[in-house]
């Protein structure tokens, strides 16, 4: 090795330490202003709560933290919704290749349940998750944005290809309707769980698997109900 290799080597090693070292925390402090903000926003709503009061419950001396590291409250919150689409995404599609082409309604509603419910139980107790998505899916310009995204999931639209192959004949509005029925009961009894957990207050079902149980056939009587007279 030559004098200017050495050189080389010596400018490189400490740049490199430096480097990596603030790489590590600069992870760091995203993944805490990520659970601080996903905090605050299950518990306040999305509206209530700004970056920089984001910045200063996850102990940032700089007010402008989430700006730094998110530009903006609504990257902010993809990034939330991102931070938890893998693991969901990985449970959805391990469950589809089981159930294979089921004849079974059950079956590939349970795809679209299960692997929420399994997921909130995976978090503990307390868990902010389903309270986050309830908020922003009250929001009317946030909702659209985060549902898109999430619409985009290969393995949700094989679940709902799977479901709607199965489902009777339905009106164009009806089916419209029982999907955002489904949906809000989704989201909102899971929220209605995660808070009732937290507090220690009585829940209908003991554990999140039984939870699941009870949408699943909530769901599937949804979709086979008759229609009475529409409009």
């Amino acid at each position: 090795m030559s004098a200017d290799d050495s050189k080389q080597v010596l400018r490189k090693g400490p740049g490199a330490l430096v480097s990596s070292s603030k790489s590590d925390r600069g992870s760091e402090t995203r993944e805490l202003l990520l659970v601080t903000a996903e905090r605050l926003f299950a518990e306040h709503g999305v509206e209530a709560v700004s970056n920089r009061q984001v910045s200063e419950a996850a102990g940032q001396s700089n007010n402008s933290a989430v700006s730094y590291h998110f530009g903006s409250k609504e990257e902010l919150i993809l990034a939330i919704a991102r931070r938890h689409a893998e693991s969901l995404e990985l449970r959805r599609t391990e469950m589809l290749a089981e159930i294979s082409n089921s004849p079974d309604l059950r079956d590939w509603v349970s795809c679209l349940v299960r692997p929420t419910t399994q997921h909130l139980a995976s978090l503990g107790i307390p868990s902010w998750y389903a309270r986050f998505v309830a908020q922003v899916s009250t929001h009317p310009s946030l909702r659209e944005r985060v549902f898109k995204e999430a619409s985009t999931s290969r393995s949700l639209q094989q679940a709902l290809e799977g479901m709607f192959r199965l489902i009777p004949r339905l009106p164009e509005d009806v089916r419209q309707e029982r999907n955002d029925m489904g949906r809000l009961m989704l989201v909102h009894l899971c929220a209605e769980r995660e808070r009732a957990l937290q507090a220690g207050t009585a829940n209908p079902r003991s554990t999140w698997t039984s939870t699941a149980d009870g949408l699943i056939d909530a769901i599937v009587g949804l979709w086979l109900a008759p229609v009475s007279s529409w409009r």
